[in-house]
């Protein structure tokens, strides 16, 4: 018994003959698998049209518009090639869809030649494209081609030859381009929607389309004519200008492209710095309940006053994070040390002194931490010389470390602690001040007096809401997206 396969793609037993896949032909044709859905069939029968009104209108411009002229076969190859080249070297906008300047001939065809030439041109530009799956071919060529008829039909009949003057060129050109153009655009929107194209995909084409136009009316008049007033191979001497300016715009979407993967790449790197600090320090937290949240508070005093300095959007999240690690080092101290409620002994404090060195070699084995590493070793230093653990002076010191010695003086002594209570914010302000030009930088000192002077008594006393762990890692993303992408 032999099968009959249905155009649902079931089979059913049927009496003695041949099995006829109907849609086997239009699966082959657009490159599809599976049976036909209604959308695949709504793209079969728009293809189909296209190409009897593409047919329609070659036999029409045929008979009406032949190409007479012996002496435009040159001028028009050489168009063909051109349109060509064009498309070969085509500007990819989305990952389906791309953009080129093979209008460009397609028009000058269109004015000087008309209908007939305007669509040899259009067919040629897309030879490059004749490949499997062949239904693609055909429907943007019977699109395309039927855009540059009727541009070449209505350029044709406004006929700068014989009435040379410029404005009626200019007049030609700007309804072929625009025929032409918007055309191509709509014919080939349905086709691109009808297979799938997201319509954001879409009005990004649409959108360059029409941001050229302005720049190939003015470029495509001028070209005719000097074609109508100098010789017909003055259409060469577009050729130049036009591919610069393609691989201009192709070498500037490549570069675009890159920056794009760039910060992207930056944006995961730095949300990994974020979550790998912030597990550091949830770390630390853990071990000193009377010093949980230190460092979210200090890593935002340190941000806040990076910004009151008006330093570079990347320091201002390099002092946070390294805020956020800074007595990572801490955590390879003798136990008891960090949480012994009393003053430390000369010795414990010798011991307590080695935290920095100890942050440094930790965050030195981390990858991409070696500035920050840098700066933990160094945010107990003091400007006049007498910090530890390198005794390094003034402008010795690097920056970011001066500002987290701040940062971390301050929340120190507005933090409770099993050995005293916690200094209002004014008090420790005073202290701040009376430090300045022998422990702090005096800069710095005023920069977040500044931040603390237009700040609330929340703030003041590292009670806000954001300073906690949580809000940090949360706050933080946006931030980082904003610097990846500038």
């Amino acid at each position: 018994m032999a099968e009959l396969i249905t155009q649902k793609g079931e089979t059913q037993e049927n009496s003695p003959g041949f099995a006829f896949d109907i849609e086997r032909p239009f699966r082959w044709l657009f490159g599809l698998e599976s049976p036909l859905e209604q959308r695949d069939w709504a793209l079969v029968s728009y293809t189909g049209w296209l190409f009897i009104l593409f047919g329609g209108l070659v036999l029409a411009v045929v008979l009406i518009h032949p190409v007479t002229d012996a002496g435009s076969v040159w001028p028009l190859a050489a168009l063909a090639i051109s349109a060509l080249l064009a498309e070969l070297q085509s500007v990819r906008l989305t990952s389906r869809a791309a953009v080129s300047v093979s209008s460009l001939p397609i028009i000058l065809a269109a004015v000087l030649y008309g209908p007939f030439a305007a669509i040899i041109v259009s067919v040629a530009s897309l030879i490059c494209d004749f490949r499997a799956p062949y239904g693609r071919w055909l429907t943007w060529t019977s699109s395309r081609s039927i855009a540059a008829g009727c541009a070449g039909a209505v350029a044709i009949e406004l006929g700068p030859t014989g009435a040379n003057g410029f404005g009626r060129v200019v007049a030609a050109v700007a309804c072929a381009t625009i025929i032409e153009q918007v055309g191509d655009l709509l014919l080939g929107s349905v086709a691109a929607r009808l297979r799938g194209m997201a319509l954001r995909d879409i009005a990004r084409v649409s959108s360059a389309v029409f941001m050229a136009m302005p720049l190939y009316i003015p470029m495509a008049a001028l070209l005719v004519y000097a074609c109508l007033e100098v010789s017909a191979w003055s259409v060469v001497l577009f050729l130049f200008p036009a591919f610069a300016a393609q691989k201009f715009f192709l070498l500037y979407r490549e570069q675009r492209a890159t920056s794009e993967e760039l910060a992207v790449a930056i944006e995961r790197q730095e949300r990994k710095n974020l979550s790998f600090a912030t597990a550091l320090v949830a770390t630390l937290d853990a071990r000193d309940r009377y010093t949980a949240g230190h460092s979210a508070a200090v890593a935002v005093y340190a941000r806040d006053i990076a910004k009151r300095l008006g330093l570079p959007e990347r320091d201002q999240q390099l002092a946070h994070l390294a805020g956020l690690v800074h007595d990572i080092g801490k955590v390879g101290l003798a136990p008891g040390l960090v949480e012994k409620p009393g003053p430390l002994t000369r010795e414990e404090r010798v011991q307590m002194e080695q935290h920095p060195v100890i942050g440094e070699r930790i965050l030195a084995r981390v990858d991409d931490y070696d500035e920050i590493a840098r700066i933990v070793r160094h945010h107990h230093e003091r400007v006049d010389g007498y910090g530890y653990p390198d005794g390094l002076r003034n402008d010795q010191i690097p920056l970011l470390s001066r500002l987290i010695a701040v940062a971390d003086a301050y929340n120190a002594m507005t933090s409770q602690r099993p050995y005293r209570d916690a200094m209002p914010p004014s008090v420790a302000r005073l202290r701040l001040a009376q430090g300045v030009d022998s422990q702090f930088d005096t800069s710095v000192v005023a920069a977040f007096e500044a931040v603390l002077v237009g700040a609330d008594e929340e703030y003041r006393a590292g009670q806000h809401g954001e300073f906690g762990l949580e809000f940090e890692a949360a706050e933080q993303r946006p931030r980082l997206v904003a610097v990846a992408s500038a």
